[in-house]
């Protein structure tokens, strides 16, 4: 089915909500909204608008001093509280009435709860940058721009960061929808003993962004999965434009800043930040393209009720062992949600990556993991954390 499009539309400045083109026709999501009468004069609406700008911002206030209250006399566990997010944007959304869509109200707690977290400690957060980049917003998404956000060059560099004390936290990406695993991650995992501690699910929606007409566009910049999720979109609609692998969509959006007729493709923030043209919205080819990014730290985690736990295990490589391996889920009734295998390098067999539904507090999981422990040759658990849905 064909995408909307739009032709050299400036973007708007707010990064906080996303406008696209599916938004010209409202969503039914079931809400009674409930909009102000337009009846009163101008000067009367703006001095009510007075009245609630000046209320609001003292509930804000309110709210960031018991909050920052509330975690002097929680402490350090409360610093990183992933369940309690969650579970604030469960009960947010189904209060909202609109019509400020649920992202919209999201972020403006996120950055409240945020301020509030850096008067009493500031956070150190190493991601795979550069800003801007989808696992920049997925940083945002889980500590706030309130946070000291550090970019770094590469997943192993994320890594590196979080094991030296460098960084309290770490964001990577680990799997897409599309394009499937992502092997640095996953290696890093192999190599240092850090713990995923929570993770950020965030609907990829790829623009094509330049400073000229679309007829007027030669070469397209991004980054190879960007381009790879784009594919079909880019064969059909710009056959003869030649495509080039930069290392993050951030980089292609200034290639395209800086020459005529060069296109990035990168998300509606990179289009504020280096002031381009959004040529054509939502190009990428899956309508449900989501990355999951992977929290790395010693964060400690409650139990929800509704998590993740993954491991690391390697098993005898010999016929059969997978089936065993995998009878010990079924029989322990637990739901595996993700599995994925790569070559072990310096010797013959291979290294599982496996996701399940669960938390290891639960009995369940410790007698899984203990039936796992006498047949895997390594076992490493990961760590449990809330399962989360997809951000747009």
């Amino acid at each position: 089915m064909a995408k909307k499009t739009a032709t050299s539309k400036r973007a708007s400045s707010s990064t906080s909500a996303r406008k696209t083109t599916r938004q010209s026709s409202p969503k039914k999501t079931g809400r009674k909204t409930s909009r102000a009468k337009t009846t009163s004069t101008p000067a009367k609406v703006k001095s009510q608008i007075d009245k609630l700008d000046v209320e609001i911002l003292k509930l804000i206030n309110q709210r960031a001093e018991l909050t920052t209250g509330l975690l002097q006399e929680q402490g350090a566990e409360a610093f990183y509280a992933p369940q309690d997010d969650e579970a604030l944007w469960k009960r947010l959304s189904s209060k909202n009435s609109g019509p400020l869509p649920d992202e919209a109200v999201r972020g403006v707690f996120r950055q409240v709860i945020s301020a509030a977290r850096r008067e009493v400690k500031l956070q150190r957060v190493a991601y795979l940058g550069p800003r801007f980049s989808f696992t920049y917003l997925a940083a945002v998404e889980r500590f706030g721009e309130s946070a000291e956000l550090v970019p770094v060059s590469t997943i192993a560099s994320v890594f590196e960061e979080v094991n030296r004390g460098h960084a309290d936290y770490g964001l990577v990406p680990i799997e897409n929808s599309t394009d499937g695993r992502i092997i640095d991650t996953l290696d890093m995992f192999r190599r240092l003993p850090l713990k995923i501690c929570g993770e950020v699910q965030i609907c990829v929606h790829h623009n094509l962004l330049a400073t000229c007409p679309r007829n007027e566009i030669t070469d397209i910049y991004s980054k190879p999965q960007a381009l790879s999720q784009c594919r079909d979109w880019l064969s059909r609609s710009m056959p003869n434009a030649a495509t080039h692998e930069v290392t993050s969509t951030s980089a292609a959006a200034q290639l395209a800043k800086q020459g005529r007729g060069a296109a990035a493709i990168a998300s509606r923030q990179a289009a504020v930040q280096y002031g381009l043209d959004i040529i054509a919205e939502d190009i990428e080819d899956s309508s449900r393209n989501v990355t999951r990014f992977a929290v790395i730290g010693d964060g400690v985690v409650e139990a929800t009720g509704d998590d993740r736990t993954s491991l690391l295990l390697q098993i005898p490589h010999k016929p059969g062992s997978l089936a065993e391996t995998l009878q010990v889920f079924a029989k322990n009734k637990l739901n595996l949600t993700w599995i994925e295998s790569f070559p072990l390098r310096d010797e013959e067999g291979y290294l599982f990556f496996i996701d399940f539904e669960g938390n290891v507090k639960e009995a369940k999981v410790k007698r899984l993991l203990t039936a796992l422990e006498a047949i895997a040759v390594t076992m490493k658990v990961l760590g449990s954390y809330p399962r989360t849905e997809p951000r747009d």
